[in-house]
Protein backbone atom coordinates (compact mmCIF):
# COMPACT_ATOMS: atom_id res chain seq x y z
CA UNK A 1 0.00 0.00 0.00
CA UNK A 2 1.32 3.44 -0.96
CA UNK A 3 1.03 6.25 1.60
CA UNK A 4 1.55 8.95 -1.03
CA UNK A 5 -1.58 10.91 -1.91
CA UNK A 6 -2.12 10.37 -5.63
CA UNK A 7 -4.93 10.66 -8.20
CA UNK A 8 -7.55 12.94 -6.66
CA UNK A 9 -11.02 12.22 -8.04
CA UNK A 10 -11.96 15.90 -7.85
CA UNK A 11 -9.15 16.95 -10.19
CA UNK A 12 -8.39 13.90 -12.34
CA UNK A 13 -10.49 12.78 -15.32
CA UNK A 14 -12.22 9.44 -14.64
CA UNK A 15 -16.00 9.85 -15.06
CA UNK A 16 -17.30 8.90 -18.56
CA UNK A 17 -19.60 11.52 -20.10
CA UNK A 18 -21.62 11.05 -23.29
CA UNK A 19 -20.08 12.91 -26.29
CA UNK A 20 -17.25 14.24 -24.11
CA UNK A 21 -15.08 11.45 -22.68
CA UNK A 22 -13.72 11.28 -19.15
CA UNK A 23 -14.00 14.27 -16.83
CA UNK A 24 -13.22 15.06 -13.19
CA UNK A 25 -15.76 15.77 -10.45
CA UNK A 26 -14.85 19.47 -10.62
CA UNK A 27 -15.39 19.56 -14.39
CA UNK A 28 -18.69 17.70 -14.05
CA UNK A 29 -20.20 20.22 -11.64
CA UNK A 30 -18.69 23.18 -13.53
CA UNK A 31 -20.13 22.36 -16.95
CA UNK A 32 -23.90 22.60 -17.27
CA UNK A 33 -23.96 21.37 -20.88
CA UNK A 34 -22.99 17.76 -20.09
CA UNK A 35 -25.98 15.67 -21.14
CA UNK A 36 -25.56 12.34 -19.41
CA UNK A 37 -23.17 9.78 -17.97
CA UNK A 38 -21.43 7.26 -20.20
CA UNK A 39 -20.40 3.68 -19.46
CA UNK A 40 -22.49 0.56 -19.09
CA UNK A 41 -25.81 0.60 -17.13
CA UNK A 42 -24.25 -0.58 -13.85
CA UNK A 43 -21.56 2.10 -14.05
CA UNK A 44 -24.21 4.74 -14.76
CA UNK A 45 -26.23 3.67 -11.71
CA UNK A 46 -23.21 3.56 -9.39
CA UNK A 47 -21.96 6.96 -10.60
CA UNK A 48 -25.42 8.53 -10.31
CA UNK A 49 -25.65 7.30 -6.73
CA UNK A 50 -22.19 8.75 -5.97
CA UNK A 51 -23.08 12.11 -7.51
CA UNK A 52 -26.37 12.16 -5.62
CA UNK A 53 -24.51 11.40 -2.39
CA UNK A 54 -22.25 14.39 -3.05
CA UNK A 55 -25.29 16.54 -3.88
CA UNK A 56 -27.19 15.42 -0.77
CA UNK A 57 -24.13 16.05 1.42
CA UNK A 58 -23.61 19.49 -0.13
CA UNK A 59 -27.17 20.74 -0.27
CA UNK A 60 -30.16 18.77 1.02
CA UNK A 61 -33.19 21.10 0.90
CA UNK A 62 -35.73 21.25 3.71
CA UNK A 63 -38.81 20.72 1.52
CA UNK A 64 -40.07 21.02 -2.06
CA UNK A 65 -40.27 24.79 -1.82
CA UNK A 66 -36.64 24.98 -0.80
CA UNK A 67 -35.79 22.46 -3.53
CA UNK A 68 -37.43 24.64 -6.20
CA UNK A 69 -35.67 27.73 -4.88
CA UNK A 70 -32.32 25.89 -4.93
CA UNK A 71 -32.43 25.00 -8.62
CA UNK A 72 -29.84 23.09 -10.63
CA UNK A 73 -27.34 25.96 -10.90
CA UNK A 74 -27.12 26.65 -7.17
CA UNK A 75 -26.92 22.91 -6.49
CA UNK A 76 -23.87 22.65 -8.75
CA UNK A 77 -22.25 25.67 -7.05
CA UNK A 78 -22.85 24.13 -3.63
CA UNK A 79 -21.34 20.84 -4.78
CA UNK A 80 -18.20 22.61 -5.99
CA UNK A 81 -17.84 24.36 -2.64
CA UNK A 82 -18.36 21.03 -0.85
CA UNK A 83 -15.72 19.27 -2.96
CA UNK A 84 -13.26 22.06 -2.27
CA UNK A 85 -13.86 21.64 1.48
CA UNK A 86 -13.42 17.86 1.43
CA UNK A 87 -10.70 17.72 -1.23
CA UNK A 88 -8.34 15.65 0.94
CA UNK A 89 -10.91 12.83 1.23
CA UNK A 90 -10.94 12.08 -2.51
CA UNK A 91 -7.43 10.67 -3.06
CA UNK A 92 -7.60 7.26 -4.73
CA UNK A 93 -4.24 6.35 -3.16
CA UNK A 94 -2.74 7.44 0.14
CA UNK A 95 -3.16 6.92 3.87
CA UNK A 96 -6.94 7.37 3.56
CA UNK A 97 -7.78 6.11 0.06
CA UNK A 98 -11.25 6.97 -1.27
CA UNK A 99 -13.91 4.45 -0.13
CA UNK A 100 -11.20 1.92 0.73
CA UNK A 101 -10.24 0.12 3.95
CA UNK A 102 -6.47 -0.14 4.59
CA UNK A 103 -7.30 -2.52 7.47
CA UNK A 104 -8.20 -5.30 4.98
CA UNK A 105 -4.64 -5.48 3.65
CA UNK A 106 -4.41 -9.02 5.06
CA UNK A 107 -7.25 -10.21 2.79
CA UNK A 108 -6.28 -12.18 -0.30
CA UNK A 109 -5.87 -10.24 -3.53
CA UNK A 110 -8.34 -10.72 -6.36
CA UNK A 111 -7.55 -9.70 -9.92
CA UNK A 112 -9.60 -6.84 -11.31
CA UNK A 113 -11.23 -9.15 -13.83
CA UNK A 114 -12.41 -11.48 -11.07
CA UNK A 115 -14.63 -8.78 -9.55
CA UNK A 116 -15.91 -7.34 -12.84
CA UNK A 117 -19.22 -8.93 -13.80
CA UNK A 118 -18.65 -8.55 -17.54
CA UNK A 119 -15.19 -10.21 -17.58
CA UNK A 120 -14.90 -13.97 -18.19
CA UNK A 121 -12.49 -15.61 -15.72
CA UNK A 122 -11.71 -19.18 -14.65
CA UNK A 123 -13.31 -21.75 -16.96
CA UNK A 124 -15.94 -19.34 -18.28
CA UNK A 125 -16.24 -19.36 -22.07
CA UNK A 126 -15.12 -16.12 -23.74
CA UNK A 127 -17.71 -15.12 -26.35
CA UNK A 128 -16.62 -11.58 -27.22
CA UNK A 129 -13.46 -9.51 -26.93
CA UNK A 130 -15.18 -7.34 -24.32
CA UNK A 131 -15.06 -10.29 -21.91
CA UNK A 132 -11.25 -10.45 -21.94
CA UNK A 133 -9.54 -8.91 -18.91
CA UNK A 134 -7.70 -5.71 -19.81
CA UNK A 135 -5.18 -3.48 -18.09
CA UNK A 136 -6.93 -1.01 -15.81
CA UNK A 137 -5.62 2.52 -15.42
CA UNK A 138 -6.21 4.72 -12.38
CA UNK A 139 -9.39 6.16 -13.90
CA UNK A 140 -10.76 2.63 -14.43
CA UNK A 141 -9.82 1.62 -10.89
CA UNK A 142 -11.62 4.63 -9.43
CA UNK A 143 -14.76 3.69 -11.32
CA UNK A 144 -14.41 0.06 -10.23
CA UNK A 145 -14.24 1.03 -6.54
CA UNK A 146 -17.45 3.07 -6.88
CA UNK A 147 -19.23 0.19 -8.63
CA UNK A 148 -18.16 -2.42 -6.07
CA UNK A 149 -19.65 -0.47 -3.16
CA UNK A 150 -23.16 -1.59 -4.12
CA UNK A 151 -22.80 -4.01 -7.03
CA UNK A 152 -20.36 -6.61 -5.75
CA UNK A 153 -21.49 -10.07 -6.85
CA UNK A 154 -22.08 -12.69 -4.19
CA UNK A 155 -19.81 -15.70 -3.93
CA UNK A 156 -16.48 -17.01 -2.75
CA UNK A 157 -14.33 -14.25 -4.21
CA UNK A 158 -14.61 -12.20 -1.02
CA UNK A 159 -12.04 -13.19 1.61
CA UNK A 160 -14.37 -13.34 4.59
CA UNK A 161 -11.70 -14.72 6.90
CA UNK A 162 -10.82 -11.07 7.53
CA UNK A 163 -13.17 -9.58 10.15
CA UNK A 164 -12.58 -6.03 11.38
CA UNK A 165 -15.29 -5.82 14.06
CA UNK A 166 -14.40 -8.03 17.00
CA UNK A 167 -17.05 -10.68 17.63
CA UNK A 168 -18.86 -10.08 14.32
CA UNK A 169 -20.24 -13.38 12.99
CA UNK A 170 -21.88 -12.12 9.80
CA UNK A 171 -19.02 -13.43 7.64
CA UNK A 172 -19.18 -17.00 9.03
CA UNK A 173 -21.47 -19.93 8.28
CA UNK A 174 -23.15 -22.23 10.77
CA UNK A 175 -19.93 -24.19 11.23
CA UNK A 176 -17.94 -21.09 12.09
CA UNK A 177 -16.01 -21.07 8.81
CA UNK A 178 -15.81 -18.16 6.39
CA UNK A 179 -19.01 -17.85 4.37
CA UNK A 180 -19.52 -16.77 0.79
CA UNK A 181 -20.01 -13.06 0.26
CA UNK A 182 -23.57 -11.74 -0.01
CA UNK A 183 -24.66 -9.90 -3.12
CA UNK A 184 -24.41 -6.12 -2.97
CA UNK A 185 -27.59 -4.30 -1.87
CA UNK A 186 -27.83 -2.48 -5.20
CA UNK A 187 -27.96 -5.70 -7.24
CA UNK A 188 -29.82 -8.17 -5.04
CA UNK A 189 -30.48 -11.78 -6.03
CA UNK A 190 -31.39 -11.43 -9.73
CA UNK A 191 -30.41 -7.80 -10.41
CA UNK A 192 -32.61 -4.87 -9.43
CA UNK A 193 -33.96 -2.47 -12.03
CA UNK A 194 -32.95 1.08 -11.05
CA UNK A 195 -34.81 4.22 -12.10
CA UNK A 196 -33.90 7.89 -12.19
CA UNK A 197 -35.50 11.06 -13.49
CA UNK A 198 -33.62 12.64 -16.38
CA UNK A 199 -33.53 16.33 -17.23
CA UNK A 200 -32.00 18.22 -20.13
CA UNK A 201 -28.56 18.15 -18.52
CA UNK A 202 -26.72 15.92 -16.07
CA UNK A 203 -26.78 18.57 -13.34
CA UNK A 204 -30.51 19.08 -13.82
CA UNK A 205 -31.00 15.31 -13.55
CA UNK A 206 -29.22 15.30 -10.18
CA UNK A 207 -31.40 18.17 -8.99
CA UNK A 208 -34.57 16.34 -10.08
CA UNK A 209 -33.62 13.26 -8.03
CA UNK A 210 -32.54 15.18 -4.94
CA UNK A 211 -34.53 14.14 -1.85
CA UNK A 212 -35.58 16.64 0.82
CA UNK A 213 -35.50 16.37 4.62
CA UNK A 214 -39.31 16.33 4.58
CA UNK A 215 -39.39 13.43 2.10
CA UNK A 216 -36.88 11.43 4.14
CA UNK A 217 -39.13 11.79 7.18
CA UNK A 218 -42.11 10.58 5.12
CA UNK A 219 -40.25 7.51 3.86
CA UNK A 220 -39.36 6.37 7.40
CA UNK A 221 -37.15 3.51 6.22
CA UNK A 222 -34.01 5.54 6.88
CA UNK A 223 -34.19 5.88 10.66
CA UNK A 224 -30.91 7.81 10.75
CA UNK A 225 -32.17 10.26 8.14
CA UNK A 226 -29.69 11.69 5.67
CA UNK A 227 -26.62 10.36 7.47
CA UNK A 228 -22.96 11.24 6.88
CA UNK A 229 -21.13 10.67 3.61
CA UNK A 230 -18.73 7.75 4.11
CA UNK A 231 -15.66 9.64 2.80
CA UNK A 232 -16.22 12.17 5.62
CA UNK A 233 -16.17 9.39 8.21
CA UNK A 234 -15.23 5.86 7.16
CA UNK A 235 -16.24 2.92 9.37
CA UNK A 236 -13.68 0.97 11.35
CA UNK A 237 -15.44 -2.36 10.87
CA UNK A 238 -18.55 -4.18 9.75
CA UNK A 239 -20.74 -3.21 12.74
CA UNK A 240 -19.07 -0.21 14.37
CA UNK A 241 -21.23 2.83 15.16
CA UNK A 242 -20.42 4.44 11.81
CA UNK A 243 -21.35 1.24 9.97
CA UNK A 244 -24.66 1.02 11.87
CA UNK A 245 -25.44 4.60 10.89
CA UNK A 246 -24.79 3.79 7.23
CA UNK A 247 -27.15 0.79 7.50
CA UNK A 248 -30.02 3.10 8.49
CA UNK A 249 -29.40 6.26 6.46
CA UNK A 250 -29.90 7.50 2.91
CA UNK A 251 -26.13 7.89 2.52
CA UNK A 252 -25.73 4.21 3.33
CA UNK A 253 -28.07 3.28 0.48
CA UNK A 254 -26.38 5.59 -2.03
CA UNK A 255 -22.88 4.41 -1.01
CA UNK A 256 -23.47 1.09 0.82
CA UNK A 257 -19.80 0.09 1.42
CA UNK A 258 -20.90 -3.53 1.04
CA UNK A 259 -17.32 -4.39 0.06
CA UNK A 260 -14.17 -3.56 1.97
CA UNK A 261 -11.47 -3.05 -0.67
CA UNK A 262 -7.89 -1.86 -0.97
CA UNK A 263 -6.23 -1.33 -4.34
CA UNK A 264 -2.88 -2.89 -5.24
CA UNK A 265 -0.88 -2.75 -8.47
CA UNK A 266 -2.28 -6.06 -9.75
CA UNK A 267 -5.70 -6.28 -8.11
CA UNK A 268 -7.36 -5.49 -4.83
CA UNK A 269 -7.72 -6.88 -1.33
CA UNK A 270 -11.37 -7.86 -1.26
CA UNK A 271 -13.70 -8.76 1.60
CA UNK A 272 -17.38 -8.39 2.43
CA UNK A 273 -18.19 -5.09 4.06
CA UNK A 274 -21.31 -3.67 5.69
CA UNK A 275 -24.38 -5.94 5.46
CA UNK A 276 -27.56 -4.05 4.57
CA UNK A 277 -31.18 -5.10 4.88
CA UNK A 278 -33.06 -5.87 1.68
CA UNK A 279 -36.47 -5.06 0.26
CA UNK A 280 -38.07 -8.01 2.05
CA UNK A 281 -37.09 -6.34 5.32
CA UNK A 282 -38.57 -3.08 4.05
CA UNK A 283 -35.33 -1.23 3.22
CA UNK A 284 -34.52 -0.25 -0.37
CA UNK A 285 -32.45 2.07 -2.52
CA UNK A 286 -34.58 5.11 -3.51
CA UNK A 287 -34.04 4.13 -7.16
CA UNK A 288 -35.57 0.64 -6.79
CA UNK A 289 -39.29 0.02 -7.30
CA UNK A 290 -41.02 -2.24 -4.75
CA UNK A 291 -44.63 -3.18 -4.04
CA UNK A 292 -45.13 -3.36 -0.27
CA UNK A 293 -48.93 -3.63 -0.44
CA UNK A 294 -48.91 -7.42 -0.90
CA UNK A 295 -48.26 -9.90 1.90
CA UNK A 296 -44.85 -10.65 0.36
CA UNK A 297 -42.99 -7.56 -0.98
CA UNK A 298 -42.24 -7.69 -4.69
CA UNK A 299 -39.64 -5.82 -6.68
CA UNK A 300 -38.98 -5.28 -10.38
CA UNK A 301 -35.94 -7.24 -11.56
CA UNK A 302 -33.86 -6.54 -14.63
CA UNK A 303 -35.01 -8.74 -17.50
CA UNK A 304 -33.04 -8.77 -20.80
CA UNK A 305 -36.05 -10.31 -22.55
CA UNK A 306 -38.33 -7.56 -21.30
CA UNK A 307 -36.89 -4.16 -21.95
CA UNK A 308 -37.28 -1.59 -19.12
CA UNK A 309 -39.79 0.56 -21.02
CA UNK A 310 -42.30 -2.28 -20.75
CA UNK A 311 -42.37 -1.72 -16.97
CA UNK A 312 -43.39 1.93 -17.35
CA UNK A 313 -46.97 1.52 -16.14
CA UNK A 314 -45.78 -0.43 -13.09
CA UNK A 315 -43.16 2.21 -12.31
CA UNK A 316 -45.77 4.97 -12.54
CA UNK A 317 -48.55 3.15 -10.71
CA UNK A 318 -48.63 5.95 -8.10
CA UNK A 319 -50.23 8.14 -10.79
CA UNK A 320 -53.30 5.89 -10.86
CA UNK A 321 -56.55 6.45 -9.01
CA UNK A 322 -55.73 3.69 -6.49
CA UNK A 323 -52.17 4.87 -5.85
CA UNK A 324 -52.12 3.40 -2.34
CA UNK A 325 -51.20 0.05 -3.88
CA UNK A 326 -48.71 -1.03 -6.51
CA UNK A 327 -45.03 -0.44 -7.09
CA UNK A 328 -43.33 2.58 -5.60
CA UNK A 329 -39.98 4.17 -6.45
CA UNK A 330 -39.07 7.14 -4.25
CA UNK A 331 -37.03 8.97 -6.88
CA UNK A 332 -39.96 8.79 -9.31
CA UNK A 333 -42.84 9.43 -6.91
CA UNK A 334 -41.25 12.35 -5.09
CA UNK A 335 -39.59 13.80 -8.17
CA UNK A 336 -42.20 13.60 -10.91
CA UNK A 337 -44.98 15.65 -9.36
CA UNK A 338 -42.78 18.55 -8.30
CA UNK A 339 -40.82 18.48 -11.58
CA UNK A 340 -43.97 19.13 -13.62
CA UNK A 341 -44.00 22.74 -12.42
CA UNK A 342 -40.28 23.27 -13.00
CA UNK A 343 -39.32 21.70 -16.34
CA UNK A 344 -41.02 21.41 -19.70
CA UNK A 345 -39.78 17.93 -20.48
CA UNK A 346 -38.28 15.16 -18.41
CA UNK A 347 -37.62 11.48 -18.79
CA UNK A 348 -37.25 8.24 -16.90
CA UNK A 349 -34.04 6.28 -17.26
CA UNK A 350 -34.27 2.62 -16.21
CA UNK A 351 -31.51 0.05 -16.26
CA UNK A 352 -29.71 -2.76 -14.52
CA UNK A 353 -27.85 -6.05 -14.84
CA UNK A 354 -29.43 -9.50 -14.79
CA UNK A 355 -27.41 -12.13 -12.93
CA UNK A 356 -27.67 -15.85 -12.19
CA UNK A 357 -27.14 -17.73 -8.94
CA UNK A 358 -25.91 -21.24 -8.26
CA UNK A 359 -24.76 -22.71 -4.93
CA UNK A 360 -24.16 -19.28 -3.45
CA UNK A 361 -22.16 -18.05 -6.43
CA UNK A 362 -23.44 -15.09 -8.45
CA UNK A 363 -22.37 -14.58 -12.05
CA UNK A 364 -23.39 -13.39 -15.51
CA UNK A 365 -24.12 -16.26 -17.88
CA UNK A 366 -26.45 -17.47 -20.62
CA UNK A 367 -29.14 -14.90 -21.38
CA UNK A 368 -28.00 -12.56 -18.56
CA UNK A 369 -27.16 -9.07 -19.72
CA UNK A 370 -27.35 -5.39 -18.81
CA UNK A 371 -30.22 -3.33 -20.24
CA UNK A 372 -31.34 0.28 -20.19
CA UNK A 373 -33.98 2.51 -21.74
CA UNK A 374 -34.95 6.17 -21.65
CA UNK A 375 -38.55 7.35 -22.02
CA UNK A 376 -39.36 11.05 -22.33
CA UNK A 377 -42.44 12.26 -20.46
CA UNK A 378 -43.75 15.70 -21.47
CA UNK A 379 -45.01 17.23 -18.21
CA UNK A 380 -48.27 18.37 -19.80
CA UNK A 381 -49.55 14.81 -20.13
CA UNK A 382 -48.65 13.45 -16.70
CA UNK A 383 -52.12 12.93 -15.28
CA UNK A 384 -54.59 10.19 -14.35
CA UNK A 385 -56.33 10.38 -17.75
CA UNK A 386 -53.04 9.98 -19.62
CA UNK A 387 -51.97 7.20 -17.30
CA UNK A 388 -55.28 5.30 -17.64
CA UNK A 389 -54.92 5.39 -21.44
CA UNK A 390 -51.30 4.22 -21.24
CA UNK A 391 -52.31 1.31 -19.01
CA UNK A 392 -54.99 0.27 -21.47
CA UNK A 393 -52.65 0.45 -24.45
CA UNK A 394 -49.95 -1.57 -22.68
CA UNK A 395 -52.49 -4.21 -21.62
CA UNK A 396 -53.62 -4.57 -25.23
CA UNK A 397 -50.02 -4.76 -26.46
CA UNK A 398 -49.43 -7.61 -24.02
CA UNK A 399 -52.46 -9.35 -25.48
CA UNK A 400 -51.15 -8.71 -28.99
CA UNK A 401 -47.86 -10.35 -28.03
CA UNK A 402 -49.77 -13.43 -26.87
CA UNK A 403 -51.63 -13.53 -30.17
CA UNK A 404 -48.33 -13.48 -32.08
CA UNK A 405 -46.95 -16.24 -29.85
CA UNK A 406 -50.06 -18.41 -30.25
CA UNK A 407 -50.30 -17.90 -34.01
CA UNK A 408 -46.62 -18.81 -34.53
CA UNK A 409 -46.96 -21.80 -32.20
CA UNK A 410 -49.96 -23.16 -34.13
CA UNK A 411 -48.24 -22.54 -37.49
CA UNK A 412 -45.40 -24.91 -36.58
CA UNK A 413 -47.62 -27.37 -34.74
CA UNK A 414 -49.80 -27.82 -37.81
CA UNK A 415 -46.67 -28.99 -39.65
CA UNK A 416 -45.50 -31.24 -36.80
CA UNK A 417 -42.46 -29.07 -36.20
CA UNK A 418 -40.77 -27.72 -33.03
CA UNK A 419 -42.81 -24.69 -32.10
CA UNK A 420 -42.13 -23.12 -28.68
CA UNK A 421 -38.72 -21.73 -29.54
CA UNK A 422 -39.93 -20.12 -32.76
CA UNK A 423 -43.03 -18.73 -31.05
CA UNK A 424 -40.87 -17.13 -28.37
CA UNK A 425 -38.60 -15.57 -30.97
CA UNK A 426 -41.58 -14.13 -32.85
CA UNK A 427 -42.99 -12.62 -29.65
CA UNK A 428 -39.61 -11.10 -28.79
CA UNK A 429 -39.30 -9.62 -32.27
CA UNK A 430 -42.75 -8.07 -31.88
CA UNK A 431 -41.63 -6.25 -28.72
CA UNK A 432 -38.43 -5.10 -30.39
CA UNK A 433 -40.47 -3.57 -33.21
CA UNK A 434 -42.89 -1.96 -30.73
CA UNK A 435 -40.03 -0.10 -29.08
CA UNK A 436 -39.73 2.02 -32.22
CA UNK A 437 -43.17 3.54 -31.67
CA UNK A 438 -43.49 3.40 -27.90
CA UNK A 439 -42.24 6.95 -27.37
CA UNK A 440 -44.89 8.15 -29.84
CA UNK A 441 -47.52 6.28 -27.84
CA UNK A 442 -46.38 7.88 -24.59
CA UNK A 443 -46.62 11.31 -26.19
CA UNK A 444 -50.23 10.95 -27.35
CA UNK A 445 -51.91 8.98 -24.56
CA UNK A 446 -53.74 12.13 -23.46
CA UNK A 447 -55.58 11.99 -26.80
CA UNK A 448 -57.59 8.81 -27.37
CA UNK A 449 -57.94 9.39 -31.12
CA UNK A 450 -54.20 9.74 -31.68
CA UNK A 451 -53.45 6.75 -29.49
CA UNK A 452 -56.03 4.72 -31.40
CA UNK A 453 -54.46 5.65 -34.72
CA UNK A 454 -51.11 4.18 -33.60
CA UNK A 455 -52.70 0.76 -33.29
CA UNK A 456 -52.26 0.26 -37.03
CA UNK A 457 -48.49 0.45 -36.50
CA UNK A 458 -48.51 -2.07 -33.66
CA UNK A 459 -50.79 -4.41 -35.61
CA UNK A 460 -48.33 -4.16 -38.49
CA UNK A 461 -45.51 -5.15 -36.13
CA UNK A 462 -47.51 -8.21 -35.08
CA UNK A 463 -47.91 -9.32 -38.69
CA UNK A 464 -44.26 -8.58 -39.43
CA UNK A 465 -43.10 -10.71 -36.51
CA UNK A 466 -45.36 -13.57 -37.59
CA UNK A 467 -44.24 -13.35 -41.24
CA UNK A 468 -40.55 -13.28 -40.25
CA UNK A 469 -40.72 -16.69 -38.58
CA UNK A 470 -43.57 -18.30 -40.54
CA UNK A 471 -42.51 -18.94 -44.14
CA UNK A 472 -44.99 -19.37 -47.00
CA UNK A 473 -42.74 -20.65 -49.76
CA UNK A 474 -44.33 -24.05 -50.30
CA UNK A 475 -47.98 -24.99 -50.68
CA UNK A 476 -47.94 -26.66 -47.25
CA UNK A 477 -46.36 -23.61 -45.62
CA UNK A 478 -48.77 -21.24 -47.35
CA UNK A 479 -51.75 -23.27 -46.11
CA UNK A 480 -50.44 -23.22 -42.51
CA UNK A 481 -49.55 -19.53 -42.78
CA UNK A 482 -53.05 -18.56 -43.95
CA UNK A 483 -54.87 -20.70 -41.38
CA UNK A 484 -52.91 -19.39 -38.40
CA UNK A 485 -52.30 -15.78 -39.36
CA UNK A 486 -52.94 -13.47 -36.32
CA UNK A 487 -56.50 -12.21 -36.07
CA UNK A 488 -56.08 -8.55 -35.18
CA UNK A 489 -59.58 -7.31 -35.97
CA UNK A 490 -60.64 -6.96 -32.34
CA UNK A 491 -57.47 -5.05 -31.43
CA UNK A 492 -57.97 -2.58 -34.29
CA UNK A 493 -61.66 -2.03 -33.56
CA UNK A 494 -61.52 -1.89 -29.76
CA UNK A 495 -62.49 1.44 -28.27
CA UNK A 496 -61.47 2.71 -24.89
CA UNK A 497 -63.69 1.15 -22.26
CA UNK A 498 -62.53 3.01 -19.17
CA UNK A 499 -64.52 5.88 -17.74
CA UNK A 500 -63.42 9.33 -18.81
CA UNK A 501 -61.53 11.19 -16.11
CA UNK A 502 -60.37 14.75 -16.10
CA UNK A 503 -56.66 15.27 -16.62
CA UNK A 504 -54.76 15.82 -13.37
Amino acid sequence: MTTENRFNLIDESWIPIVDIGRVSLKELFSNHHYRALGGNPVQKIALTKLLLAIAQAASTPKDDEAWAELGANDLAANCLAYLDKWHECFWLYGEQPFLQMPAVSSASVQSFGAVLAEIATGNTTVLTQDQIEKTLYDADKALLIVVLMGFGLGGKKTDNSVVLSKGYSGKANGKGKSSSGKSGPSIGFYGFLHNFLVGQSLIESLWLNLLTIEQLSQVRIYSSGLGTAPWELMPEGEVCDTAKSLQTSLMGRLIPLSRFCLLTDTGLHYSEGIAHQGYKEGVVDPSISVNFSDKEPKTIWTDPERRPWRFLTALLSFLGQSSSTGFDCYHLRFGLKRARDQVNELGIWSGGLRVSNNAGEQYVSGSDDSVESLITLPQSVLGTFWFANLQLEMTDLEQLSKIVYSATLNYFKSQNMESKGQAGLASNLFWQLCERKFQDLVNVCDDTDQAQSLRKNFAGFANQAYDTYCAKDTARQLDAWAKNRPNLGKYLKDQYKHKEVAPA
